[in-house]
């Protein structure tokens, strides 16, 4: 890598050849593997648990006042109350790599008072390196990453992920994805959502949406999309993804057209309802009036451009929540502060 990188983002590079280092070896003879169930189609190995432990010594060898947000180990290592995180997911693909499928990758990224920073995503399998340093543009290996030029949402390839756990709503994840495949070239599910979001940011695909992911699913490579210049948000088109469980993102053009077919299946409303609903004595607002003002802000949303909704507070009803799931509609924007060091 020629160009002079940051200090953490080089550690974080570091971090992530030990690991996969680490998982090359052990995919020479995944059989030997003890592999345990987290949950229904949830899977860690010894490898997932070597691989992350690597990766945070490495980290906290160099930063050890630094927080730490890892799959496996959830925030048990390092600082508990530093304004750095490091959100890490060690084998992002574990059923990939269990099966000798060779998609999987690690992912890295560094969070400063709740932005993104620093952001590594890294295949083992075939040795590429995306990273992005905040402000200062996306990279695999040493080259430069732009977004897609298409425009038209006919001609374009969109990843996404299935549903796989037991609860996820199949059911509505089936209608989205027949609206999305009808209106693309090509819908693709190679099965890990890290390396997937740089495939935004490298132009193979044009978009991208997958629902019940988790912070360490998209940290990383959330910064590398938009420094590559494409938008991730949730389905309504907001910036609130990381909690949120559901993430959209594409070059500017297409990602304002996916928000179109995508925000009547957000479940923001639902999530929004429910957390007003438990804040007892706050104001309340009929259901009829959410749901309308939530789908209006779903339809003002244009090409390349996020819808902006009003913002309401919601006292949800069980009828509410009924209609919320059966039409859908939009969420808040939530800005952050960016006061950076960087």
């Amino acid at each position: 890598m020629s160009q002079a990188l940051h200090p953490m983002l080089n550690i974080a590079i570091k971090a992530a050849r030990l690991a996969g280092a680490i998982i090359n070896r052990a995919s020479l003879d995944v059989e030997r593997l003890t592999i345990t169930a987290k949950s229904h189609n949830d899977f860690v190995t010894e490898v997932d648990q070597a691989a992350e432990n690597v990766i945070i010594s490495t980290l906290l060898e160099a930063y050890p006042g630094h927080g730490i947000q890892a799959e496996e180990s959830g925030s048990e290592h390092g600082a508990k109350d530093s304004d750095y995180v490091w959100i890490i997911d060690p084998l992002d693909g574990t059923t990939n790599f269990i099966h000798g499928f060779p998609v999987y990758a690690i992912s890295i990224a560094l969070s400063f008072r709740g932005q993104i920073q620093q952001a590594v995503v890294y295949d083992p399998c075939r040795n590429d390196m995306f990273y992005a340093s905040k402000g200062r543009g996306a990279f695999l290996n040493d080259r430069r990453l732009r977004v897609s030029k298409r425009t038209r949402l006919l001609e374009c390839l969109i990843g996404t992920g299935f549903p796989f756990r037991k609860g996820d709503n199949f059911q509505r994840y089936l209608k989205m994805f027949e609206e999305v495949m009808a209106a693309c070239a090509g819908v693709r599910r190679p099965g890990a959502a890290s390396l997937d979001l740089c495939y935004v940011a490298a132009g193979y695909y044009d978009g991208f949406f997958e629902t019940g992911l988790s912070p360490w699913d998209v940290a990383a490579g959330a910064l590398i999309i938009t420094e590559a210049g494409g938008l991730i948000g949730n389905f309504t088109g907001e910036s609130d993804f990381l909690n949120r469980r559901e993430v959209l993102a594409g070059s500017p053009r297409i990602y304002g057209q996916l928000v179109k077919i995508l925000a009547p299946y957000s479940t923001i409303p639902e999530q929004l309802a429910a957390e007003a609903a438990a804040q007892a004595g706050e104001g309340a607002v009929d259901g009829d009036a959410v749901i309308n003002a939530l789908k209006s802000s779903a339809q003002t949303a244009g090409d390349g451009e996020a819808a902006t909704p009003a913002r309401t507070r919601i006292k949800a009803t069980p009828k509410t929540f009924d209609r919320l799931r059966e039409e859908g509609g939009s969420g808040t924007r939530r800005s952050g502060r960016d006061d950076s060091p960087f």
